[in-house]
């Protein structure tokens, strides 16, 4: 059981990350994707750089921890979230449950209980009814995008736990940051286009939006996040995740404007129940 201090530090990631979910689609308005990123990531390196130590002998893990579970991840996603809505984009980012006990069973050979493979296919099923609506069916490329994304972070938070001895939550951010800020810069430059204007054109919201997430998602969110997850198993910190997609739906609705279908609705309580039962078995393989 999470101590209180700790429990209200966790539950605080998911309000920091719903409600910028939502400002980023916002900033996708103004910037390229992957430039958006690394504007983010850039900026919040190069704060934190400066009071942390240099986690010597891991910089190599952190480099792959950084490209996979970072640039790869935001890179998708966040492409996905140019072209879908934010509350459709972060019911699907939910998947990142059931993958992460399919790459414990695959890469450590943790076996999942009756419950979690029960969760799992109620989620993927979830994800289903929802992919299927008529009214998306022009949007799969972006579904698929954003659930690959989803399974770049999964597999990302595997390896930060499998870290032996890992640095504190902020020297862990600040390093990702180094490595995954340079590198979605410059997958930009090869991916997209217009980045030098994006930056000449922005308005006070365009940076508003980057200031958020370099700041409030990235240091003081990941700085939380990978500060309680060092200190607690998985399977005790994965439930308050749960209300992220709470934040965001009520987020975007309220910002954007959003107005989400009641198939999209019934798709995301099948989605958040499939992923309550893997994180709320007393047998959870994410413990370790």
């Amino acid at each position: 059981m999470l101590k209180n201090s700790e429990l209200l530090l966790a539950a605080s990631v998911p309000l920091l990350w719903g409600f910028g979910f939502t400002f980023t689609k916002v900033g996708l308005n103004e910037f390229p994707p992957l430039f958006l990123m690394g504007l983010r990531f850039s900026l919040a390196s190069l704060v934190l750089i400066w009071f942390v130590p240099i986690p010597r002998g891991q910089l190599k893990q952190i480099f792959w921890i950084s490209f996979v579970g970072s640039t790869l991840r935001y890179g998708m996603t966040y492409t996905g979230l140019s072209m879908i809505d934010a509350s459709l984009s972060i019911i699907i980012m939910q998947l990142g449950v059931p993958f992460s006990v399919l790459l414990a069973a695959i890469l450590f050979k943790d076996k999942p209980g009756i419950q979690q493979i029960l969760g799992m296919l109620i989620s993927f099923a979830g994800i289903i009814l929802i992919a299927g609506q008529p009214s998306l069916r022009g949007q799969l490329y972006a579904i698929f995008l954003t659930a690959a994304g989803t399974m770049m972070w999964a597999l990302g938070q595997v390896m930060v736990k499998r870290l032996e001895n890992p640095p504190s939550g902020f020297a862990l951010t600040a390093w990702i940051g180094v490595f995954s800020g340079p590198q979605t810069i410059l997958g930009s430059f090869i991916f997209e286009e217009n980045q030098l204007e994006s930056l000449v054109q922005a308005s006070w919201i365009g940076w508003g939006v980057i200031l958020y997430g370099s700041f409030l998602m990235t240091v003081l969110g990941y700085g939380i996040w990978y500060h309680v997850l060092s200190r607690n198993p998985v399977s005790k910190v994965m439930p308050v995740m749960l209300l992220l997609p709470v934040f965001t739906i009520a987020s975007s609705m309220l910002f954007l404007g959003e107005q989400p279908s009641l198939m999209i609705f019934i798709g995301a309580a099948v989605v958040i129940g499939g992923v309550s039962l893997i994180v709320l078995t007393k047998d959870s393989k994410l413990t370790s």
